[in-house]
């Protein structure tokens, strides 16, 4: 075989569907893990996921060592969604409790006024409109303190991710 030909290169292939938002941590990141991006897919209008395509040479040194810190990367990066999602998940969750519950106040005000008690209707509306106009203000105090307290804890889950490929890089350099 001369020198000009090219060696026969087995590939592995790897699909990855991750947010937009999220897709250069991905491209940047497993290409230290020996992934190339190969294709990048173009989602519908309007879709939040774009699937990431990677291949990487089957006879890659320290493969093992290198998809164990790819494994550790994957995980990392799912609690890093998981910290990101419980931000709004508390305070959402509050904040559609007290709307359904002014509603169902408001809902006690209209039965009440259709009987003709209009002290009753008054005194129901209250609350009722209260627990319309409170939510925003409730999701929004809690989001507050749920970002205050989480940001730290996923800039540590980010440093952990940079040290990780740091050292598949040094795997794939030596």
């Amino acid at each position: 075989m001369s020198d000009n030909q090219e060696q026969f290169v087995g590939y592995e292939y790897a699909e990855v569907t991750v947010k937009r938002q999220r897709e250069s941590i991905y491209t940047d990141n497993y290409r230290n893990f020996g992934w190339e991006l190969e294709r990048s897919s173009t989602p519908s209008k309007g879709s939040t996921f774009v699937t990431l395509k990677f291949k990487r040479n089957r006879k890659l040194r320290n493969k093992a060592e290198l998809s164990r810190l790819q494994y550790q990367f994957d995980h990392i990066m799912d609690s890093v969604k998981m910290l990101e999602r419980s931000k709004i998940l508390k305070a959402a969750t509050w904040a559609y409790i007290i709307g359904v519950l002014g509603t169902a106040f408001m809902a006690g005000s209209v039965f009440a006024v259709t009987s003709g008690q209009i002290t009753l209707c008054v005194v129901l509306a209250i609350p009722g409109l209260i627990g319309w106009i409170a939510p925003y203000w409730v999701y929004r105090s809690i989001n507050h303190r749920k970002i205050d307290e989480l940001n730290p804890v996923i800039d540590e889950k980010y440093d952990e991710l940079y040290e990780l490929c740091d050292q598949a890089n040094n795997l794939l350099q030596g």
